[in-house]
């Protein structure tokens, strides 16, 4: 067989720069940072499986009188911000700063809540939500008692350059909530209001972006992909004027807010702000703070503790950004301000879900040089770690500042290894073969070069026998695969695969087919989707919202109302003009 498309295919998911030496391997063996996924499932554990319970006997608070939000802890380990007001203004020697959230003008509407956030992360009655109450509460207009509202300050590298300080803009943190189990979750309200660190911004979100961002926070969890979590979405008729695409056209959008979770919302650029301000006392207090509270395996005394939680930090980075990969997502703004240091995707602002297989695809029109394209996204997971070992560098010691290079080194290898293994997934590989990289490899060039569609290739090879692949029957109701088959090289490629997996033995087609399409999601959030639901909510119609949620809720089963509704058809027409933007 001659070789076309060899290993080097991969440069195209963004490995083209980064290379591996065997030294850094070894020395990331020693510091515990290069193990297995499962080695630091116990830090993540918090926020990927922090709800595995039996709801039949758990009880839910049927009102919000009981319910307990406080900002004690983050108070009580921090200075805070010595000047009162949200007037906007350069911050200095503090986490946050106290700030109120602005509460939206006129008739407030629930238009979605996560059935499963409300109940299984904060222990309340999904009911509930119908209240005025929670409205108020959740929206901004009133306060829980023992709730003092926080903005964080914190700075980043946004399209590879320092921006200075920027800080929660137009979020405001209202406090942890402990649940029933133990779990502690931060609840921040979105668009909100100003706040010191708003700069020229309103501090409000609109619609269109806020039902984005509640979508695919949740469709993102149902994924497997560490991400924060939405609770629910209240819209107002509050005027926000918008220039959506920066052309000069501004026009009246509606004002909504979006109630969201995390375990923790320090980011990169949380310690990026205090190094470059040197204020190293507050950095390292920072530092202390996360490790104790989000990396329980790490010992506080150890003195190379920052050392080590950088690895962590490193191992987790690259297995999140493989895993955004597997499923064809792209970020859109990669900044060191929206890289969670927890690892867990945040800020959903100009997403996307790749749809023709294409590594320059950029989501954000913003993005004019195509920075972060989904094919760069690992070159960026190394750029933001870098700064992030910059903002390290002034409390590491020599030797730990050598040590955190050669981690920073062995992140190339730590992402191909985890792309590589849930690529082998998707296409059910067992065991291991020297061919399979190379088989990886040559369906993703063939993808590339017919531009099949990302999500449905891995859907209908999952719904396919192997005899009709053999035999290329059935195709025609398989457009993605269709589309695929028009490459001349697609028979040799299938000639390939269908003796890789004859080779495994042991199971049937059958077992192979399910296996597969538990892995491969039938439906993602694509932009015309949304873009459909936003155009509907936008003239008051939340019923697309509404069966978006439904759908990503069980990406991985055929559904009769997401069948009709298209979603696993091929796009429309057009779908293939729309932009996203930064404007939100």
């Amino acid at each position: 067989m001659m070789v076309i498309y060899s290993a080097s295919s991969y440069v195209i998911l963004g490995l083209a720069n980064l290379i591996i030496m065997s030294a850094c391997m070894d020395y990331c063996d020693t510091i515990e940072s290069c193990h297995g996924h499962d080695e630091t499932m116990s830090d993540r554990q918090h926020y990927v499986h922090a709800f595995n319970f039996n709801k039949s006997v758990e009880k839910h608070l049927h009102d919000l009188d009981h319910f307990k939000l406080l900002c004690k802890k983050l108070i009580e380990a921090f200075p805070l911000d010595q000047v009162d007001g949200i007037f906007v203004r350069s911050v200095k020697n503090c986490i946050f700063s106290e700030s109120d959230p602005t509460p939206l003008k006129g008739p407030l509407r629930l238009v979605a809540v996560s059935k499963e956030v409300i109940e299984g992360m904060l222990d309340l009655d999904v009911a509930v939500s119908q209240s005025d109450d929670f409205l108020q509460y959740f929206s901004g207009g009133r306060l829980f008692p023992g709730s003092s509202p926080l903005t964080h300050r914190y700075g980043g590298h946004q399209f590879g350059y320092w921006a200075g300080q920027l800080g929660d803009g137009r979020a405001h943190l209202l406090g942890e909530y402990t649940s029933r189990k133990g779990e502690r979750w931060e609840l921040q309200l979105k668009g909100s209001g100003k706040t010191p660190y708003s700069r020229s911004g309103d501090g409000r979100a609109v619609v269109r972006s806020s039902v984005r961002e509640f979508l695919c926070s949740e469709a993102m969890h149902f994924l497997g992909v560490p991400t924060s979590r939405a609770a629910s979405l209240i819209v107002s008729e509050e005027a926000v004027w918008r220039d959506q695409f920066y052309n000069g056209k501004v026009k009246k959008e509606r004002g909504a807010v979006v109630l969201r979770l995390a375990t923790s919302w320090f980011r990169i650029g949380s310690l990026e702000v205090l190094a470059r301000a040197e204020e190293l006392d507050l950095l390292r207090k920072l530092l202390d703070f996360v490790i104790q509270e989000h990396f329980p395996s790490i010992d506080s005394n150890d003195p190379g503790k920052y050392l080590i939680f950088y690895s962590r930090v490193v191992n987790e980075t690259a297995h999140l950004i493989a895993q955004w990969m597997s499923i064809g997502f792209a970020h859109g703004v990669c900044n060191t301000d929206n890289f969670s240091l927890l690892s867990i995707t945040i800020d959903y602002g100009p997403f996307g879900f790749m749809e023709a297989y294409n590594p320059n695809f950029v989501p954000n029109t913003s993005d004019e040089e195509g920075r972060y394209s989904i094919g760069a996204q690992a070159n960026v997971g190394l750029f933001n770690l870098e700064k992030l070992l910059e903002a390290l560098t002034p409390v590491l010691t020599i030797e730990q500042r050598q040590g955190a290079g050669l981690v920073l080194k062995g992140y190339p290898h730590i992402y191909q290894m985890r792309f590589h293994k849930l690529f082998k997934a998707k296409l059910d590989l067992l065991g291991e073969d020297e061919e399979d990289e190379y088989l990886i490899a040559f369906l993703l060039k063939l993808m590339e070069d017919t531009g099949a569609d990302f999500t449905m290739t891995f859907r209908q090879l999952s719904e396919t026998s192997m005899q009709q692949l053999h035999n290329m029957s059935n195709l025609q109701v398989m457009w993605a695969l269709q589309n695929l088959a028009s490459h001349k090289m697609y028979p040799e490629w299938v000639s390939m695969y269908l003796h890789r997996l004859k080779r495994q033995g042991g199971d049937s087609d059958e077992d192979r087919q399910h296996r597969m399409k538990k892995i491969n999601p039938r439906y993602v959030l694509r932009n015309w989707m949304a873009e459909s639901a936003i155009r509907k909510a936008e003239g008051n119609d939340f019923s697309e919202v509404e069966l978006l949620q439904r759908t990503l809720a069980q990406p991985y089963l055929t559904q009769d109302a997401a069948e009709a509704a298209g979603y696993a058809a091929q796009p429309p027409w057009w779908a293939h003009g729309l932009n996203v933007s930064c404007s939100s």
